[in-house]
């Protein structure tokens, strides 16, 4: 079955667009008719990813941009809108997760989680919504389950997600009635190469992923789900089914969340969403 055409002719800026949701969604959304700029550090990667978009009958245009860098982010927007026109949805999606329990993570771990979850997303934002407004188009932040179910060892990256979840209620607020919409999306485990990114933020495809692969959702499934909720333009969207459940736990029985993590045996007591 073909897939539904919710994105004809809108522009769509995604950044941590090399790898895992934000590559999938590149896809996801060029087949449901968008034209995409693709945002990383890893420029080769991006590279391969126009052309399997402009494979797909579709525009796409490749810019570097490290999100930590707010000059980066700024001039990757005036890049985009040199080069298309416009900018109808921007899916602030770079990440990486710092592992760790909280006493043994020093100042610059802490500030290397949140550089580039909270403040790379907010600006990613703030340089997006400009634009945004002349279209009443759509902002999207990626958040986690995380946010919503801590655990021990990942505290850093739990705390850099329910930051997200602030960002995103507040942002909603600051653009009632301007036509915009802000959607905060909250995923469970997906295959991605988050596992696989040590805590300086640098990839090792040599590391083992240690989340639970049988819970894994594949990152087309999930773009697929994550697009339905984009077009939808839901306020906050969170998936996959066991996500779902450890949010609502997290959320309404905090108690019961600790007696599920003391039973765990120590080695999967750290394993980000």
């Amino acid at each position: 079955m073909a897939a539904a055409r919710a994105f004809e002719n809108r522009v769509v800026w995604i950044t941590g667009a090399s790898s895992g949701l934000g590559r999938a969604l590149a896809l996801e959304l060029a087949r449901q008719g968008a034209d995409v700029a693709v945002s990383a550090r890893r420029v080769d990667r991006l590279q391969w990813l126009v052309r399997e978009i402009e494979a797909l009958g579709r525009s796409a245009v490749a810019i570097p941009c490290d999100v930590c860098d707010e000059r980066a982010i700024r001039e990757a927007v005036d890049k985009l809108i040199a080069y298309f026109g416009r900018l109808d949805v921007a899916i602030a999606n770079a990440g990486f997760s710092v592992v760790g329990r909280i006493e043994r993570l020093d100042a610059a771990a802490w500030r290397r989680q949140l550089d580039t979850n909270v403040v790379g997303l907010a600006l990613t934002a703030r340089y997006a919504l400009p634009h945004l407004r002349n279209v009443r188009g759509r902002l999207v932040l990626l958040g986690s389950v995380a946010a919503l179910l801590p655990g021990p060892g990942t505290g850093a990256y739990a705390a850099s997600k329910a930051a997200v979840r602030s960002i995103g209620e507040t942002l909603s607020v600051e653009h009632a009635g301007s036509g915009v919409t802000v959607t905060t999306i909250h995923p469970g485990f997906v295959e991605s190469e988050i596992g696989q990114v040590d805590n300086e933020g640098q990839f090792d495809a040599r590391r083992k992923d240690t989340r639970p692969s049988r819970l894994m959702w594949s990152a087309e499934r999930a773009a697929r789900v994550m697009a339905h909720a984009i077009a939808r333009r839901e306020r906050e969207f969170v998936f996959t089914g066991h996500g779902k459940v450890g949010a609502f736990i997290g959320r309404h029985f905090p108690g019961l969340t600790q007696a599920i993590f003391r039973r765990l045996p120590r080695s999967q007591r750290a394993k980000p969403a």
